[in-house]
């Protein structure tokens, strides 16, 4: 499809919603740049789990119908997950009961089911979800946008309003708090520690029901990632030695085979956590327009696409 000037589209943030966003942008015409502040292998999207689940976010409503319009996309890329890093697999959402999904998961998730006598201890759902990994899932996602048409660049941005095209996306997650600015947007900071995998091939989320601490073991090819936290307004990104220990700890108190697992690598990532997600057009004072598309917190990834679409449809695309 031809453009025309007016379908430039300068897309401000280069992690799974900045690079969803761009994509779908791409794909129906639109002349796309992603502007990133650091690589795409080095934003926060990079250290997520990932699986896919409306993971503390709200609006509630609108992000069970995000996180179905992108469980959609995600079963299908899961036919190639060497290429696309999608696989689905099975799993326990623990203490978590089917009164509490309301219908909208049961309805489109046929066999989520009670857990059984040994999958789990207490109560929970077994369900069989997406799975992403994410270091080779945001390349893909990169070369998806290169292949129509699109360009990442390494630029750092200081203000909104200086990005010159007709139409800004901003998906800059906790960037929005300074560039917007939006103080509402604030850090949830989560460790990970990521060990050889013993031979685990299913994923399990776990909530301490006293203290609320949290346990989740997701398998990836070649290690297997164990967290985690969820810190809120907690700005460090540097590991805690004590807070990877525990995390091991927690993991190994529901699969003791983990305990003596190699550590490969410790991460922290800031969730950009907001009272609600923002997804909303307005027009800069030059007339231009600016759409956000921020504050999905710890469930970027599982409503990437449907944001995505919604972004594009507010950008006229």
């Amino acid at each position: 499809m031809e453009t025309e000037p007016g379908d430039e589209v300068v897309v401000v943030g280069g992690g799974v919603i900045g690079l969803t966003t761009a994509v779908v942008l791409a794909e129906r015409g639109r002349r796309v740049r992603v502007w990133t502040r650091e690589p795409v292998e080095s934003t926060t999207s990079a250290v997520a789990g990932a699986l896919w689940w409306p993971y503390r976010i709200e609006p509630v409503a609108l992000a069970r119908e995000w996180a179905l319009r992108s469980l959609d996309v995600y079963e299908e890329l899961a036919a190639r997950p060497e290429r696309t890093g999608v696989r689905v697999v099975d799993g326990v959402l623990g203490e978590t009961g089917l009164d509490e999904v309301d219908g909208w998961a049961t309805a489109r998730l046929p066999g989520l089911r009670a857990v059984r006598a040994g999958e789990y201890a207490g109560s929970g759902l077994w369900a069989r979800l997406p799975l992403i990994d994410m270091s080779t899932h945001l390349p893909w996602l990169r070369e998806r946008l290169t292949a129509a048409g699109g360009v990442v660049e390494t630029r750092a941005v200081a203000a909104l309003a200086e990005v010159g095209a007709p139409v800004v996306v901003n998906c800059t997650g906790l960037g929005a708090r300074e560039l917007v600015p939006d103080t509402s947007v604030r850090p949830v900071r989560g460790q990970l520690v990521l060990v050889e995998n013993p031979g685990i091939d299913t994923w399990l989320v776990s909530t301490d029901p006293v203290s609320g601490e949290m346990a989740y073991l997701f398998p990836h090819p070649g290690r297997l990632v164990l967290g985690g936290t969820a810190d809120e307004d907690a700005w460090s990104a540097d590991p805690d030695p004590a807070v990877a220990e525990a995390i091991v700890r927690r993991c190994a108190a529901l699969r003791p085979e983990v305990a003596g697992a190699r550590v490969l690598e410790h991460r922290v990532g800031l969730r950009p956590a907001r009272d609600a997600v923002r997804l909303e057009r307005e027009r800069l004072p030059d007339g231009r327009l600016l759409v956000h598309n921020y504050g999905h917190g710890g469930a970027g990834v599982t409503v990437a696409w449907g944001c995505a679409r919604e972004a594009a449809r507010l950008a006229g695309g």
